[in-house]
Formats: C-alpha cells, structure tokens, sequence
C-alpha cells in the first residue's frame, strides 16, 4: 500500500509513504529486510533513506541493525531522487558480445572504470555506453544508468548492462538470488594443497587504511563467500577459477589475499610480491557470465576470450615451468 504525500513530521516535500509489514518468522536488520522489498531501489540508497531518519518501525525512527519481528509496522518514505547530473557521452571502443533491445554485454578491458565518481567523471565504461545507447540515462542510479553490477579497473571481461527499468530490476535480482552465474579466473602467487575450496569471510574497510578493504569480523564487515577451483600449477603460481555467493567489493582479491595467494599484479593487495613479467594491474579475468533473459526468460550463456597481456603471462609461465 501507498499513500502520495505525507505527514509534515515525517518526511517533507514531495515524495511516496510505503506501509509494509514484516512477516517473517525470524529476526532481520531492517537494512536488508527492506532492500529485499524494494529491489529497484540500490543497498546505498535504502541506507540513505534510513540515515535520513526516513524509516519508522512501530512509528519509532530505525536504524540499519534495528531487528525487525513478526508483526513490526514499517513506514519508509521514498524521498524523489537525485536529478541524474550530466554525463558526458564519449566515443570509447566497446567490445560488444550480445545486445538487443533490453540488454547489453561487454567485455571490458583492462584500465576502464565502470562508472564516474566524484572526481572522474569522463572516460568511463558509462561514458561510452551512454555514446552506444542513447535511452540509458535514468535507467537506475544517477551516475550508474543500467549497471547491474561491476568489474573493477583493471579486471577485465563480462559485464551485463540493463537497457531498459525492467531488465534493470530483473537482473538485480537474477544477482541477489544467484540466478545469475558469473565466472573468474586469476592466476595468483602460492600452490593451494587442496583442488577446490570456498573462502568465507566477511569483507568490510582495512582498519588500518581506509582505500582498502579486508577480511574482518562479521559484525564490522558484510558476509562473503566465494567458491574457487585449481585449473592448473605453474611453480610459484597457480591457475584458478572462481564463482562468487556474493558481489562484494575487491571480493575475489581480498579473498584469495587472505588465503595466501595474492592475484597476480595486484597494485593494492600484493604489491610488495616480486613479478616474473611487468603487469600493470591485477590478472582477474571475468571469463564467463550466465543469466536468464529479462523478458524472454531464454537461458544465456556469454564468455569473453583472455586479454593478451593474460594470455602472453600464461604462455610465459608455462614455458618456464612446465616445459
């Protein structure tokens, strides 16, 4: 149910009051309760709806780990959003793998920021979509139109971008569920003993330096889980391949840091560790993406061929060690 409008007391100028319930039998935060029941709207907007003390639980104003109980009353008023500020449309070369009318796939490159930020606001794999697709401002964030998810900088490979709200929402969800499947590889330093494995460890910000992120307890950071598997040993390095339960940031670089096998040309997370070839950022490959279509529901499968500086450094090692 909701209710244009409002009561001056709780929320000001325009904007929608949603009445929900919560209904389960077992405690939750109010924080992920409610990105579960609005998905169209981001994790970083639903906190700042609760931060700006728009969110009332049995008319009490909540916090993020307020417990929610069978029966509790929510009251969250959705502030309008943000004016989506300009973005610059810019010609960048994109390798297109798949597009139709609701979505498009790319394999991104190495040295590419998803989106801008404060302070890049050019250049940006958005900048060039934005070129490529002339209907996606608005789609989503202000300065995320249709970015379901992201690749860091220098990770390269799959990335599924929506075309339109509903395949936005869509494919959110496919994420959050694990419908959606998506598929890495890195060569790292170190031989793991084991074939196969799964690394959980809630990721949260370096104590110590905030630019990074680290393994830390589960009270302080978010819970993450990714699943690897032994592809092939190369001396001092090792082959592997990744499936991630969650999409946090810097996840499989934080991980495979905390079990002693750094990536590979990694500036942030194993920069002190001696190379055997010059790299300039971290060998991530995102080679596989599966997803079920927005709108036809068709099962799809997309992968994305090694970069050359991935494939010069597998031919290197393997010649070294395995010759």
């Amino acid at each position: 149910m909701s209710l244009k409008g409002g009561s001056p007391s709780f929320g000001e100028g325009k904007g929608e009051l949603l009445l929900l319930k919560y209904t389960k039998p077992l405690p939750m935060r109010l924080d992920r309760w409610l990105v579960t029941q609005r998905p169209d709207q981001s994790r970083a907007r639903i906190q700042k709806f609760i931060d700006a003390g728009c969110v009332l639980v049995n008319d009490i104003v909540g916090r993020a780990k307020t417990p929610l109980r069978n029966g509790d009353e929510v009251k969250l008023w959705l502030l309008p959003p943000d004016p989506l500020p300009y973005l610059m449309p810019e010609e960048i070369e994109l390798d297109v793998i798949f597009e139709d009318k609701d979505l498009i796939v790319v394999n991104k490159s190495a040295g590419l920021t998803v989106h801008p930020a404060p302070g890049n606001r050019n250049g940006t794999l958005v900048n060039g979509l934005l070129n490529h697709c002339p209907d996606l401002p608005g789609i989503g964030g202000k300065l995320r139109p249709g970015i379901v998810h992201r690749l860091d900088k220098d990770t390269t490979g799959c990335i599924v971008v929506a075309k339109s709200q509903r395949a936005l929402i869509d494919l959110q969800l496919q994420i959050q569920k694990r419908v959606a499947v998506r598929q890495y590889i890195a060569i790292v330093h170190g031989a793991p003993k084991a074939n196969e494995g799964i690394i959980i460890g809630a990721i949260g910000r370096h104590p110590a330096d905030r630019k990074k992120y680290a393994v830390v307890s589960d009270e302080s950071g978010r819970h993450a889980s990714t699943n690897w598997k032994l592809l092939e040993r190369f001396g001092d390095y090792s082959l592997l391949s990744f499936k991630l339960d969650t999409g946090r940031t810097h996840q499989i670089r934080v991980h495979c840091l905390h079990i002693g096998h750094p990536i590979l040309g990694d500036p942030i997370y194993s920069r002190c560790r001696k190379l055997p070839i010059t790299l300039s950022g971290q060998l991530l490959h995102a080679i596989k993406l599966e997803l079920d279509h927005p709108v036809t529901q068709k099962r799809m499968i997309f992968e994305a061929p090694l970069p050359e500086k991935f494939q010069q450094s597998l031919d290197y090692l393997k010649l070294k060690y395995l010759a």
